[in-house]
């Protein structure tokens, strides 16, 4: 018997690739069971928090909305604003712990997404660790590779590889593990961004996974290239922002505009923080010498 269509395929190969308002502007699908229709709607709204419209998930996911639409929302609440963390971090908790819907992948997938955001990675891990979906599995790839256990890593990424070898997010666990390990894999990483470019429309996250590999090859010119492409594309992107910095800085040009804009998209980033610790530490011995 002939396997059904995936009627979500592009969908979520959109929101995998960084594609954000294609996912969107391309999610009436007609005829969806309510299942789908559920997965559908989380997409579209993942797609709205990726974008910073975390207002309009807000506002449009209401009470009576299923378990994973409620955990979107959670998310939407969580990164709104830093005054909505201890609630959210609170309620997922209690969600999770409540036999009826603790399971649901999607809840699991946000509270991953939220310790990790937290760099809480041993509490994500409790939630995501079990798998059971190739986007929890892709976490977990994540996740280990922020720990620096790419031991850990590679075991997910066999796990991945025996259900779907070809699978988008596959071949991106994939390209961030070489990326890990370096070397030759390196090569290899950006070999799956040049084929996804070949493929799809071109994203932030493709020109940036580009981007990375040719910094850690040392093509700095190639590198910023990409990364001025994916600026053109979204100008607020904090990856894009964040490997320009460290690009200008290898090819000797300045790097204060895109490092100021980096503080107004994501105070919170390591970069900005490293950077201030740095103003901080100036600004003392500039004192001390005073």
């Amino acid at each position: 018997m002939a396997m059904a269509p995936d009627v979500l395929f592009n969908l979520r190969n959109n929101f995998y690739l960084g594609a954000y308002q294609a996912a969107i502007n391309n999610s009436d699908i007609p005829n969806l069971s309510e299942d789908d229709a559920i997965e559908r709607d989380c997409l579209v709204y993942r797609s709205y928090i990726a974008l910073g419209s975390y207002q309009l998930v807000i506002n449009e996911v209401d009470s009576s909305a299923a378990t994973p639409l409620q955990a979107v929302k959670l998310l939407a609440l969580y990164l709104f604003s830093p005054d909505n963390k201890e609630s959210a971090i609170s309620s997922i908790k209690e969600w999770l712990g409540d036999a009826a819907i603790g399971n649901n992948p999607i809840l699991r997938l946000i509270a991953g997404t939220i310790f990790m955001h937290e760099q809480d990675y041993n509490e994500a891990l409790k939630y995501t660790n079990a798998g059971g979906t190739m986007e929890l599995y892709a976490l977990n790839v994540h996740i280990f590779l922020k720990m620096n256990r790419s031991d850990y890593a590679e075991k997910q990424l066999r796990v991945m590889q025996q259900i779907d070898e070809d699978h988008t997010l596959t071949q991106l666990a994939t390209a961030w593990l070489n990326l890990a390990v370096g070397g030759s894999k390196i090569q290899e990483a950006y070999l799956i961004f040049q084929d996804f470019s070949e493929k799809y429309q071109m994203t932030s996250l493709i020109l940036n996974g580009k981007a990375v590999c040719c910094i850690h090859m040392g093509n700095f010119d190639e590198a910023e290239s990409f990364l001025l492409e994916a600026l053109n594309k979204d100008a607020k992107d904090r990856e894009t922002l964040a490997n320009l910095v460290v690009c200008c800085l290898h090819l000797g040009k300045p790097s204060a505009r895109f490092l100021s804009q980096l503080k107004l998209s994501d105070p919170e980033h390591t970069l900005v923080k490293r950077g201030l610790t740095a103003e901080e530490n100036f600004d003392r011995a500039m004192q001390t010498v005073g």
